[in-house]
């Protein structure tokens, strides 16, 4: 990654303004994935100076500013009993500690990498993003979203709610990138299935969520059966750190495991 000229700005209006300046102006959160990135950025705009670090908890959301630290997320008191501590336990198992003091929620979401560890245990809660000019969509809305129009993500919204969940990840090494991830949720009576890393972008298993939402009683034939259908419906692809059928059959014990421990 190339950067020709770098900028803090002082306001999310001048923050907005300056990223539509150039279609090569990028805004740089924590730069820890961006990184990774070979294209070549004019200028960097730095939003540290306009306050988005900071989570506030209300009566029925958790509401994280977009520069919010990936560790400071992870050591939330609140979040570490939400669904189970799904998101905080997904945060802790990324790099080391000096890498999630430095990535964002927000730079974690705005690029939907394939790899993430974030965006697989947020989709399976009930979570909002909210733009400066676009307002407020779903994160699953702004998934499949093919809009590139340019926009600053201001806060992470995670909504309150009664919910059980579980997250699980397969890497080589504490510090590797995930071979592939999985979450499961059970939110009332509808449970949620997610698997990311596969290699691509995180999806849900929506038939496999069909068939176990229908199902009068979630038995043990109900959960195997559940994991053979999202295994054949999802996708899978062999890279250098795994192949398809490794994924598969990985990404299949974790479905399995994650509806039992949400079902109990």
């Amino acid at each position: 990654m190339k950067i020709n000229s770098y900028h803090s700005v002082k306001s999310i209006e001048e923050a907005y303004k300056l990223l539509n300046d150039n279609k090569q102006n990028a805004i740089v959160a924590g730069g820890a994935w961006m990184r990774l990135s070979s294209k070549e950025i004019e200028t960097a705009i730095d939003l540290s100076e306009i306050g988005l670090d900071q989570i506030v908890e209300t009566e029925d959301a958790f509401e994280i500013g977009s520069m919010t630290t990936l560790r400071q997320v992870e050591k939330h008191e609140g979040l570490k009993k939400h669904y189970d501590g799904a998101l905080s336990n997904a945060l802790s198992h990324i790099m080391g500690v000096p890498i999630r003091n430095v990535a964002t929620i927000g730079g974690s979401i705005i690029g939907k990498y394939s790899f993430s560890d974030v965006l697989t245990p947020l989709v399976i809660m009930d979570v909002e993003l909210e733009f400066y000019k676009k307002g407020r969509l779903s994160l699953e809305d702004f998934l499949v979203s093919k809009d590139r129009s340019k926009d600053v993500l201001v806060k992470v919204i995670i909504k309150k709610e009664e919910a059980r969940g579980y997250f699980k990840k397969m890497q080589k090494t504490g510090l590797d990138f995930a071979v592939v991830n999985v979450a499961v949720s059970k939110q009332a009576d509808t449970i949620k299935i997610a698997v990311g890393a596969r290699p691509s972008l995180v999806k849900f298993a929506v038939e496999a969520m069909a068939f176990v939402n229908g199902a009068k009683e979630i038995t043990e034939e109900v959960i195997l059966e559940t994991a053979e259908i999202a295994g054949k419906e999802l996708k899978f692809g062999t890279n250098s750190k795994a192949s398809e059928s490794y994924r598969r059959n990985i990404a299949m014990a974790y479905i399995k495991r994650g509806l039992r421990e949400v079902t109990v």
